[in-house]
């Protein structure tokens, strides 16, 4: 009986070492990872997960930063966090405006872009209310690209926001002087709008198909019944 009782005991050991064995000593937060792409998007998650979703969103655009403010909560703990889905980030230039802006929001290590993003879109009604058309006619008249978006965030008051964040004003310059990723970027949207994959902000796609949603509303089931 004695023997008996010291084997069993040594199974049980044994089986519980392997099951600990086997469990991740901790969980990837999916949130942590970002990744640029080719075409100047940023993609915020698991990169193999299943459901791809993509925004096109505007700086300029009251209904992304509507979107975000509602959505970005849910997204990120209840679809992003855990590897369920990711979401990539696609700026879409509507204006001179929004080049500035993407360009600030991009600014740096890309791990810090979904903060950029969210204090671009939050501050919104801050920022984007009546630009002068004086002012718009003067960034207009100033060829040389760096020199105009610097105007452009020096008025609209970027530079103190990004500052608050941590960036130095040399290194938000040289970001605003980034001519090479806006033309990149505007050559991106002229194909997905050419092809039928954003017709105004927010635009959606989920796995490359477009979806007829418009906000968060409607966007929120599609995605709940893929992740059931």
């Amino acid at each position: 009986m004695t023997l008996n009782f010291r084997r069993l005991a040594l199974i049980t050991a044994v089986a519980a070492l392997s099951i600990g064995a086997g469990k991740p000593t901790a969980q990837v937060n999916w949130m942590t990872k970002v990744a640029v792409t080719p075409s100047g998007g940023h993609v915020i998650g698991n990169p193999q997960a299943a459901i791809k979703l993509a925004e096109y969103v505007s700086y300029t655009c009251s209904h992304c930063a509507e979107f975000e403010k509602e959505a970005s909560g849910e997204l990120a703990l209840g679809f992003i966090r855990g590897g369920k889905g990711s979401l990539e980030l696609r700026p879409f230039f509507r204006n001179a405006v929004d080049v500035a802006a993407t360009l600030m929001v991009a600014c740096g290590d890309p791990a810090r872009f979904a903060g950029n993003h969210a204090a671009m879109l939050r501050s919104q009604e801050k920022w984007l209310i009546n630009i002068p058309e004086a002012q718009q006619r003067r960034w207009q008249t100033i060829t040389d690209f760096g020199a105009r978006m610097r105007a452009i965030a020096s008025d609209l008051k970027f530079y103190p926001m990004f500052e608050a964040r941590g960036y130095q004003r040399a290194q938000l310059d040289k970001c605003l002087a980034n001519d090479v990723l806006a033309k990149q970027i505007a050559q991106e949207n002229k194909i997905a709008a050419e092809v039928g994959s954003v017709n105004g902000t927010p635009s959606f796609l989920i796995n490359d198909r477009p979806q007829d949603a418009g906000n968060w509303t409607s966007l929120r089931p599609v995605l709940m019944e893929l992740t059931r």
